[in-house]
């Protein structure tokens, strides 16, 4: 198995954590933007990553990715069994990926500083109105950890990068986000790009 993956990209991050987690045994090469490898090229229609390779399988979309590796390695499992939970968690998955990352890319991406600005501000905003789910349970919304975690910790561990400081009464947030990183696993999957998001 092969994983394409970007050094400080939050989509490959959550799939390398996933991977870190499962304990998978994989050679991830590390691509940068614009400077695709011909074989990527080839292999992804979109020219985009994360992009993994399984054999003759080739997966071009992180969260069709991490359902896979959860599916294809089911110890320890990552989802839910029951249908009503697991129809939940993919909800939660598409709207963080929808809200979070859709912001993050756009920060990533925009050239104007007052545009940057106020992009961070909604951000910090959106994170702020999932304050409460963070009380209910250790990891998000359940005991163990999930394809859920795995997915806000990419972003949690940006906010100083994106200079985006939460507020006292995210307190719940915050106390999360250090059980996430003190995760062997979170450390593990860390690419040294994104060691330097934070002092470590």
């Amino acid at each position: 198995m092969t994983l394409f993956s970007a050094p400080a990209d939050p989509w490959s991050h959550r799939t390398r954590i996933v991977l870190a987690e499962k304990g998978i045994s994989i050679d991830i090469v590390s691509v940068e933007a614009g400077r695709f490898p011909e074989d990527l090229l080839d292999l992804n229609p979109y020219h985009s990553v994360p992009t993994l390779v399984d054999r003759d399988l080739v997966l071009y979309d992180s969260r069709v990715i991490i359902e896979y590796l959860d599916e294809r390695f089911p110890h320890p499992p990552l989802m839910p069994v029951d249908p009503v939970s697991r129809a939940q968690f993919r909800l939660a998955l598409y709207r963080i990926e929808r809200d979070w990352y859709g912001l993050a890319r756009q920060i990533d991406q925009e050239p104007d500083k007052k545009q940057t600005v106020r992009l961070k501000k909604i951000l910090r905003d959106t994170i702020l109105q999932s304050t409460d789910l963070f009380k209910v349970k250790p990891y998000f919304l359940a005991d163990e950890f999930s394809l859920v975690d795995a997915t806000i910790a990419p972003i949690l561990w940006r906010l100083p990068y994106y200079e985006i400081d939460l507020p006292p009464q995210a307190q719940a947030i915050d106390k999360y986000g250090q059980l996430l990183f003190a995760r062997p696993a979170f450390r593990e999957a860390l690419s040294e790009r994104e060691q330097e998001m934070r002092l470590l």
